[in-house]
């Protein structure tokens, strides 16, 4: 599992330790993976599907199934609803009122999804449209598994026929949100090799083991520059993983240091980064800090290719 064929090098055909792939040698290999990313994603992409085909070795695919979904509130309307001082100060007192029985809260009952039922097949890609405040928004992050906690949720929500409470839906699928936040004191490059490391291993190493197993029986021989990116994929995550402990907000000067430091691998940056800056198109800006209200940094929408680049990473 640590070693590969590296075609293009100065010897034609080599083999090479997977921790040991220099700079050039991990932008050679991209650039004959995905020359052009509107052009070969998608072909180095059915290449990675026919690879585990020809052995017999299915893709994984997720259906998502929701139920007679309701979602229930209560909150306050009206005048009482506005963000202001005022109200913030009487909702509290009112609260506090209620608890104990005093006073009725004031709140009323607004009904936010009322019996909602659908299907979202895999290898499709599904529209949804509606008007403003038709709950749209809502509806993703139920099926994401995001919802506010203080909100009442009945019916179900399956993945592959589970239940939300039988796995974490948050490793499965990603509501990418209208504001992007990052640690604007970290690098494009570095923001995405660090969320690279936080993303679990153990079901693609095995996949892969069992891949090269199959393979060996069969006398198949892989493109070699799919087999090395593979095997990287698996083994930078399986040197050094990290853990996000991280808010939406108030990063330290010590938790950016131990992000920087998480990314480190001797030195070296993960290939798979290198892929998702290129068919994200974010190479220009790779080594420039992402930036914030203070910072100086990427544009609005190279931020948000940032954000699904991190989704990406931690889905797959």
């Amino acid at each position: 599992m640590r070693k590969g064929i590296l075609t293009g090098a100065a010897a034609g055909v080599e083999e090479v330790d997977i921790q040991g792939l220099g700079m050039q040698e991990r932008k050679n290999l991209i650039e004959r993976l995905v020359r052009t990313a509107e052009e070969d994603n998608e072909r180095f992409l059915l290449k990675l599907r026919d690879r585990m085909e020809r052995v017999g070795i299915d893709n994984p695919t997720v259906e998502v199934r929701f139920e007679n979904l309701n979602i229930d509130a209560e909150a306050y309307v009206g005048n009482r609803g506005v963000p202001a001082m005022t109200n913030f100060f009487s909702n509290k007192v009112m609260d506090v009122l209620s608890a104990m029985h005093i006073v009725s809260s004031g709140k009323r009952h607004v009904s936010i999804l009322h019996d909602i039922s659908g299907v979202i097949r895999p290898g499709r890609m599904s529209l949804l449209l509606g008007p403003p405040g038709s709950r749209k928004t809502s509806l993703l992050l139920a099926l994401a598994g995001k919802l506010d906690s203080n909100l009442k949720v009945s019916g179900r929500v399956t993945y592959n026929g589970h239940d939300m409470d039988e796995f974490v839906p948050q490793r499965t699928s990603a509501y990418i949100g209208q504001h992007d936040v990052h640690v604007g004191e970290m690098t494009v490059r570095e923001t995405l090799a660090f969320f690279a490391r936080c993303q679990g291993v153990r079901t693609r190493y095995d996949m892969l083991t069992e891949l090269s197993r199959r393979e060996k029986e069969a006398n198949i021989k892989p493109d070699p520059d799919v087999d090395v990116y593979m095997k990287v994929k698996i083994h930078l995550i399986l040197t050094k993983s990290c853990v996000y402990i991280g808010s939406d907000k108030g990063y330290s000067k010590l938790f950016v240091l131990l992000c920087k430091q998480a990314i480190s691998v001797e030195g070296q940056e993960s290939v798979v980064t290198d892929y998702i800056l290129k068919i994200l198109g974010l190479e220009i800006c790779a080594d420039t800090m992402v930036g914030d209200s203070m910072i100086r940094g990427i544009s609005g929408g190279q931020k948000k290719h940032v954000t699904t680049g991190i989704c990406n990473l931690q889905l797959n």
